[in-house]
């Protein structure tokens, strides 16, 4: 069939799902976000809050379930839209709250206004984020949708231009797909950069009328959740612009290869690929073209090594996931020996966007060498955590203090880690280094998937080291000897340093010399990258190293063996017993004098005390090195 019934077939399906939206426009909705990190924070308990409260006052509202909006520090979050009113976000909620949202706003018209986030702009009817302080510095072009589509209904997605890239490629040559991809200077978003439009062109020109697409969702960095949100929120622009790549290269099989881990992930890509199946928009004549292709799950079984390529390959074969040598390369030989295109769950969400917008529109966004945008997991000591997208050349800077809205408890930045386990820790001084491929390389990190830990003055930047070092060298597959041994090696000097147990300055030079043999003879880019988080807190914190080694301190008083717990007398208070409540081996006593002390003997150092102290007090302290617990004794006798 021709163009003419392509586009005709689409636009069946739009009137359908507009006309479907229309009918929920002229009554109240309230849109709960119940992606992982929402459910975790009481959005289910939110929901049939919701859902209990609009039955008992017999209204007639919607109650729609949602994904990750981003906003992961304001959970439990909810959406109402209401006819005549503002569209209104709402965060932080419990039960009591939906009560009285439900009574005053859905009931008695009153918005209070005095518990909203913020005022959302509402594009004919689905709300968007645009108004929100930090809009000022995001572009959603990956999370557009996110969080304010039904992530199980595909006629949301459908009514905001959802398949129309589909749709406008299945009227064109593949090479002209091909072309507008390679155009576009899309650079892989699962770590490496790799131009997207070389690898597929590479697939189309290899030999064979068998040939695949794979969605590498092997999300598997500590403190990262992009690509499961994402799956969560909007799988249907991922499963597009899949399709579009298959059309692209003359894929017959497609696959979402995705860690089991995420369940809730699975499920909602299994209930989009039969909803896609059942439009049209997957199976044999897509759209009514002659263009047959279909997508099936394979779940991994959560090695951090099956995130490489050729390992990934051959965890869905049934073999071992450990990598191989290349060439030859996934576009010439990879899934069942045939030629695959093997990209990242954010890499095939640009693709409907750049069809449908044009490649010099996506490169007006970010930088000539990074054309578009930065998805981020933002975490630790940042008090806005969440998702976040801004353009590439955004700089730490702005992502932290203008989007994450800095560092809370009036503490002070130390580092940022970045690129995942295998990425680099950068200092306050790198703080303006913009957010690109190129950039963070040349500063001694990588892009990565998209983990981004922020770290302030209370973190130890050897422990941080040891700890990353410790998740690599465990998911090492043990093929590579200088990655099975040296990073063991490593990560025991370390773990000596850390203790108090290395006393020579001359241990430095041995991390660094192993580090950098890691990099040159590893296989795969598990290996060559592990070392990465050791380098640059050598390159940039190297006096902390020596505190530990020369004094035998941890100047951010974390580390167990190197410090101690001691509560100054002059401060407890004989009438306080908190601290007494929270140990929870019975290491705090009371002394003859009423005061309490802490016996070391059984002290596990679990912070405990130090946090149960009262304020007024803060009586509790801790020292480093311990010796200087000595020192205290022999004042007080």
């Amino acid at each position: 069939m021709g163009a003419v019934s392509t586009e005709r077939c689409y636009e069946k399906l739009k009137s359908k799902a507009t006309e479907k939206i229309e009918s929920l426009k002229q009554k109240p909705v309230v849109w709960i976000g119940t992606a992982t990190c929402g459910k975790a924070a009481g959005a289910v308990k939110i929901r049939e809050a919701f859902k209990e409260e609009i039955t008992g006052k017999g209204l007639d509202a919607r109650v729609i379930e949602v994904g990750c909006m981003g906003y992961c520090y304001a959970e439990p979050l909810a959406i109402i839209s209401k006819p005549g009113f503002p569209t209104l976000c709402y965060g932080h909620l419990d039960e009591g709250l939906v009560k009285r949202l439900v009574e005053d706003f859905l009931v008695n018209d009153d918005p209070c206004f005095e518990f909203a986030m913020v005022a959302l702009e509402s594009n004919d009817f689905f709300p968007t984020f645009t108004d929100f302080p930090r809009g000022v510095y995001e572009q959603k072009i990956i999370l557009e949708h996110c969080g304010f589509i039904d992530p199980e209904d595909i006629d949301h997605y459908i009514d905001r231009e959802g398949y129309a890239a589909l749709a406008k490629v299945l009227t064109m040559k593949p090479e002209e797909v091909l072309a507008e991809i390679k155009a576009s200077n899309l650079r892989g978003r699962g770590g490496a950069g790799f131009p997207a439009g070389t690898k597929w062109e590479a697939c189309k020109k290899a030999k064979g009328s068998v040939k695949y697409v794979i969605c590498n969702a092997d999300e598997g960095d500590p403190g990262a959740f992009m690509d499961r949100s994402i799956l969560e929120s909007n799988p249907h622009q991922v499963i597009e612009g899949l399709v579009i790549c298959a059309y692209a290269v003359g894929a017959t099989g497609g696959y979402f290869y995705i860690r089991s881990e995420y369940p809730q992930a699975i499920r909602r890509v299994k209930t989009a690929l039969q909803q896609a199946r059942e439009k049209g928009l997957l199976g044999n004549s897509i759209l009514g073209s002659s263009f047959d292709f279909d997508i099936e799950v394979f779940q991994g079984s959560g090695a951090f090594v099956c995130g490489e390529g050729t390992a990934l390959v051959n965890s869905m074969e049934g073999k071992m996931g450990i990598p191989e040598h290349r060439p030859p390369r996934l576009s010439t030989s990879g899934f069942r020996g045939k030629p695959t295109v093997l990209n990242n769950v954010k890499t095939f969400c640009y693709v409907p966007v750049i069809m449908r917008k044009g490649a010099d529109w996506f490169k007006s966004t970010g930088t000539p060498s990074s054309p578009g945008t930065a998805v981020f997991a933002l975490v630790g000591k940042v008090a806005n955590a969440g998702l976040v997208e801004v353009p590439m050349g955004t700089t730490l800077r702005q992502l932290i203090y203008d989007v994450g809205e800095g560092i809370p408890g009036e503490k002070k930045f130390k580092a940022v880690q970045i690129g995942g386990p295998s990425g680099g820790c950068l200092p306050k001084s790198a703080l303006d280094v913009p957010i690109d491929f190129d950039s963070l390389q040349e500063a001694g990190a990588m892009m990565g998937s998209g983990g981004l830990v922020v770290l302030d003055e209370d973190d130890c930047m050897v422990g941080i080291a040891r700890y990353f070092l410790e998740f690599t060298q465990k998911e090492s597959c043990g093929k590579c000897t200088f990655c099975r041994l040296g990073t063991k090696h490593m990560l025991e000097i370390l773990n000596d340093i850390t203790k108090g147990q290395e006393n020579e300055l001359a241990s430095l030079n041995i991390l660094w010399e192993l580090a950098e043999d890691i990099k040159a003879g590893s296989l795969c880019n598990l290996g060559k990258t592990a070392p990465n988080p050791v380098l640059t807190t050598l390159r940039y914190f190297r006096d902390e190293y020596e505190a530990h080694i020369k004094e035998g301190c941890c100047p951010a008083l974390t580390c167990k063996h190197l410090i101690t717990y001691f509560i100054a007398p002059e401060k407890c208070s004989k009438l306080c017993n908190v601290c007494v409540g929270s140990c929870p081996t019975e290491a705090i006593y009371t002394r003859e004098d009423g005061l309490k002390a802490i016996g070391q003997e059984k002290c596990v150092k679990c912070n405990n005390c130090l946090k149960a102290c009262p304020p007024q007090y803060n009586a509790v302290v801790k020292l480093s090195p311990p010796e200087l617990l000595k020192e205290k004794e022999s004042e007080l006798k």
